[in-house]
């Protein structure tokens, strides 16, 4: 699916989903492949990492963020997919803990279309040196939010930091993580 290239949907968000016991590339399998679901987009963010196995070194595919996956639809077939088809039953909503809904509940987090476009945009990207970070390995020199104008990084956006000694801008995905590009050199950033 190209995620990039639609304009949003103002009946559909970005859901955050949880898989337990790591079965989120089960989920997408079934949503891609299900009539009942054709309206929803899924998005399974996968990275290559080298691992061994038995004995030898093998390059896999491996999720950025395990048990978690991303959902594009409106709120009534995300409901669907959680509460009433028994293939998912190990998918959950992955709740927002810093809002409260009318009821005094956590509601299900949603991640802003333009902030999961850009993620989706990192992600999708293949370089060994995109990882994922805690805040206090970013070393933020300013608030700055900046656009990378040039390499194979080009339209991310983010915060400038120093990370591991370098460079990178900081994309942040709210309430679930923050993941870094790889070395960018000033040149290549543009302030927005």
């Amino acid at each position: 699916m190209s995620y990039l290239k639609h304009t949003p949907d103002p009946s559909k968000q970005w859901f955050v989903l949880r898989a337990t016991y790591n079965r989120q590339q089960k989920a997408y399998d079934y949503i891609v492949n299900s009539s009942s679901h054709a309206d929803a987009e899924v998005y399974l963010p996968l990275h290559h990492v080298l691992k061994y196995i038995n004995g030898r070194r093998k390059r896999v595919l491996e999720p950025y963020l395990p048990q978690l996956l991303f959902v594009y639809a409106t709120a009534e077939s995300v409901r669907q997919l959680v509460e009433n088809t028994p293939d998912l039953s190990f998918l959950t909503y992955y709740y927002n803990h810093f809002r409260k809904d009318e009821q005094g509940k956590n509601p299900p987090l949603t991640v802003p279309y333009r902030e999961m476009m850009n993620f989706i945009r990192l992600t999708s990207i293949d370089n060994e040196h995109i990882r994922l970070v805690n805040p206090d390995q970013c070393h933020y020199r300013s608030g700055d939010l900046v656009k990378v104008i040039e390499g194979e990084f080009t339209g991310i956006e983010g915060r400038v930091a120093r990370v591991a000694g370098q460079q990178r801008v900081v994309v942040e995905l709210s309430g679930i993580c923050l993941i870094t590009t790889a070395y960018i050199p000033s040149a290549f950033i543009q302030r927005i």
